[in-house]
């Protein structure tokens, strides 16, 4: 078996007062993006600021590929790139000074994939970074974080500070380094940019892991619905009570799964005037949402 590139086992670190994160496990594969998702307060940065090796483990333990992340530190972050939550860049050196000297912290002499992010990003570097704005900064910390190439991303809250255009743009960037093998933590609380690159999330509550689910799993059509449109309520009545599966029944529409619809229409469709058939596409924000409502246990998709 695959060894992990990043193992989290059973990681407490207990603050007091209900603050901290209790008995946090998940693992990410090599080449896999994985999203931890979950509200400011929820346990992510405490679980990255391990994993980056700036916090100790109450209890538990922390890898990166095989490297224990609190008392390998050095070597661990050969092979990660990190972008924090909040920005703190040296004050009164410019951009360009600040890049150089990350060049040469992490033994970087090629510039060559430093002018691609620069021109990703739409970055000019040399102003003062006490003068620069939010998103300026912003996108000076993603250039930085990732001018070394590394293997590992740790991504936290990484399209805070940047506006629309460069969120869209960051999640194209971080859609391009999945498919040249990087393997990623996304943490964030924007459903968009989670949806759009990850392949397993876990739902992280009051720090505690509640949910992890495999993408894939949840889009799958095999689990979707669609809700059938009628011309009459007594045209849904006769539908519903032929779909086994319809639990649903508001205004002229029927929710049913997508098992049902294909035996629905070559066995049930005669006599049934249906107006409009439409997929109820899987929200992520919803079922996010719905283990923040209630004191669900964890599941696993």
């Amino acid at each position: 078996m695959t060894q992990a590139a990043l193992k989290v086992d059973h990681l407490t670190k207990d603050f007091g007062h209900g603050r901290g994160i209790f008995d946090v496990s998940f693992e990410i594969h090599p080449g896999e993006v994985f999203g931890f998702l979950g509200p400011n307060g929820a346990g992510k940065t405490t679980t990255i600021r391990h994993i980056t090796g700036f916090t100790k483990p109450g209890s538990g333990s922390v890898s990166v590929l095989g490297l224990d992340a609190t008392t390998q530190y050095n070597q661990v972050m050969k092979h990660i790139g990190y972008l924090p939550g909040e920005i703190a860049l040296p004050v009164n050196v410019s951009g360009w000074q600040f890049i150089h000297t990350m060049q040469q912290m992490r033994g970087v002499k090629d510039d060559t994939y430093l002018n691609q992010l620069l021109e990703m990003f739409d970055l000019d570097p040399s102003g003062n970074t006490k003068r620069m704005s939010l998103g300026t900064k912003r996108k000076l910390a993603v250039v930085t974080a990732f001018l070394a190439d590394p293997e590992i991303l740790i991504l936290d809250e990484p399209t805070s500070g940047l506006d629309p255009a460069m969120q869209a743009q960051f999640i194209q960037f971080m859609v391009s380094e999945k498919r040249r093998g990087k393997t990623i933590l996304l943490s964030s609380h924007i459903f968009p940019e989670v949806e759009a690159t990850c392949d397993r999330i876990a739902i992280i509550k009051d720090g505690k892991i509640v949910s992890q689910v495999d993408a894939n799993k949840l889009q799958n059509k095999d689990v979707k619905t669609y809700e059938l449109f009628f011309k009459t309520v007594h045209d849904r009545d006769l539908a519903a009570n032929e779909l086994g599966g319809a639990k649903s029944k508001v205004g002229l529409k029927v929710k049913v799964k997508a098992a049902e619809v294909g035996d629905f229409f070559a066995n049930q469709l005669k006599g049934r005037h249906i107006t409009k058939l439409v997929e109820d596409k899987f929200d992520l924000e919803s079922y996010f949402m719905n283990f923040y409502r209630t004191d669900k246990v964890f599941k696993t998709i």
